[in-house]
């Protein structure tokens, strides 16, 4: 290892850039971060991840997920038009 490293050409922020995300500073009220935290720990997915997903949703930018009430109906369409 060097004793000594030069950083004067370095810049701040991560070191690979994330398509698609963009990073920003937001206040929300304590109960909602508290509910997403609660539905984190529950889900196993990220409170941050869960406050995107909710907020795609709400804006009609996420999918549907899939049920088993959906593949059903996709089999008998798929079947009905076999026939």
């Amino acid at each position: 290892m060097k004793k000594v490293y030069d950083f004067s050409k370095g810049t701040r922020g991560a070191v690979l850039p994330v398509k698609g995300k963009t990073r920003i500073t937001i206040y929300l009220d304590d109960a909602i971060v508290g509910r997403f935290k609660e539905m984190s720990a529950k889900s196993g997915k990220g409170y941050q991840t869960l406050i995107n997903e909710a907020l795609g949703a709400h804006l009609g930018l996420a999918e549907p997920p899939v049920t088993a009430e959906l593949v059903r109906k996709i089999v008998r369409e798929e079947l009905a038009a076999q026939s």
